[in-house]
């Protein structure tokens, strides 16, 4: 925050005074009560924030103060939400808290914390038995180990961390306080989820990161709400193992391709595609394999009627059953290929616009062999041909008897 963003103390006074008298004639917040607002003034060491209806209220800065930097990431016109603390009954004025446990302590905050669900920040210090030790605001608490986070990781990385908690229980004169991570982050996660559910539409693109890999699919977090890359989805190129294609932690871009909201306010389902945002391989298909063209391929579905091969990644072409083999008759593809043998073949035909592409694995042998029998053909005609003229000719003997004169 910059020196401009301040006002003076004085101004801020006076409207700290101002502030103070509207809310003697009229209080509409209660304790406990979650607000949102927006800065309208900013001081050395509160903030003031317009909450609606002519009513303001007051925000420790020391809350946005980082804790390495010392800067103060609040600025005038930023909205925030925040719980009230004090409904102006005992300081004269409302007070907010985002978190409590920074800026400022008082008395009694984590009962106030546990009385109207404030967040609170704190250190975690150790590992214990069954858990974690959590220092707040100068007192001991413990989180249990279920309680650190939505998907536990290694224990020894939280251990030294600052972050944020809910205070489930103070017992013992507040000796024994027990707080929950993982409660507050299915809190902020519910909410993101809600907002992530408002903006969802079948066709928009979204970032996620992804959680978790499956036989079928990968699952992907894209704001609170879990979606299903399907292994079909993953790329036009089959895939045999997702992780073969992500990694748990990638980030990742993907096209909406299917919403089903749950009535009842639950877990919908989303469904996603990387391959939607790939250029599909048909469309330069023709330029790339015109018909005549010789290529290799790898034989991926058996069918009664062929076998079809994989040229590219989303292009298979089929080799009629006709097209097999020459030397001898079969009932059967298998009988000629196997899946996952490479094999040379020819494109006989394509239509890109019907994604058909007709393949043979005995277009150089049916050439040779017709070109074979076509040279046979003409060499027995050549040979036809003199033979004949060899006949209408006669023999040697019939030449020279035909030029003996004739006897008297």
């Amino acid at each position: 925050m910059s020196d401009q963003d301040r006002i003076p103390e004085e101004d801020f006074a006076a409207l700290f005074a101002e502030s103070t008298a509207a809310e003697k004639k009229s209080r509409r917040v209660r304790a406990g009560d979650r607000v949102r607002g927006r800065v309208v003034a900013v001081g050395r060491q509160s903030a003031f924030v317009a909450i609606g209806d002519k009513a303001e209220a007051v925000l420790d800065i020391g809350e946005f103060r980082d804790s390495q930097s010392g800067e103060v990431t609040l600025a005038v016109g930023d909205q925030i939400e925040a719980t009230v603390t004090d409904d102006g009954s005992r300081s004269g004025s409302i007070v907010l808290k985002r978190t409590l446990g920074r800026g400022g302590h008082v008395p009694g905050e984590l009962e106030q914390a546990l009385e109207h669900g404030i967040a609170v920040e704190g250190t975690v210090t150790g590992e214990n038995k069954g858990g974690f030790d959590v220092q707040i605001a100068g007192q001991r608490a413990f989180c249990p180990a279920a309680q650190i986070d939505l998907r536990r990781g290694d224990p020894a990385s939280y251990v030294g961390q600052r972050l944020r908690f809910r205070v489930t229980k103070i017992e013992s004169g507040g000796r024994n306080i027990v707080v929950s991570r993982r409660l507050l982050l299915e809190e902020e996660a519910a909410a993101l989820a809600r907002e992530t559910w408002r903006r969802l539409e079948v066709g928009a693109v979204v970032r996620g990161t992804v959680t978790s890999l499956r036989d079928f699919g990968a699952f992907v977090d894209i704001g609170g709400v879990e979606a299903l890359i399907h292994v079909s989805e993953l790329g036009y190129a089959r895939v045999a193992d997702p992780a073969d294609v992500l990694s748990v932690g990638q980030g990742v871009e993907a096209q909406v391709v299917k919403l089903e909201p749950d009535p009842a306010g639950g877990r919908g389902r989303v469904g996603l595609s990387l391959r939607a945002l790939e250029p599909d391989p048909w469309q330069t298909a023709a330029e790339r394999f015109p018909a005549g063209s010789k290529l290799r391929g790898t034989v991926r579905r058996l069918e009664s009627f062929g076998a079809f091969i994989e040229i590219a990644p989303g292009l298979d072409g089929l080799a009629h059953i006709s097209r097999l083999t020459l030397d001898r008759r079969i009932s059967h593809p298998r009988q000629a290929v196997s899946i996952g043998e490479e094999v040379e073949a020819t494109v006989v035909s394509i239509e890109p616009d019907k994604r058909r592409l007709s393949l043979s694995l005995v277009e150089d042998v049916r050439r040779s062999r017709d070109a074979a029998e076509s040279a046979e053909r003409r060499e027995t005609a050549d040979l036809m041909a003199r033979s004949n003229e060899a006949k209408s000719l006669g023999t040697f003997a019939d030449l020279l008897a035909a030029k003996q004169p004739p006897r008297k």
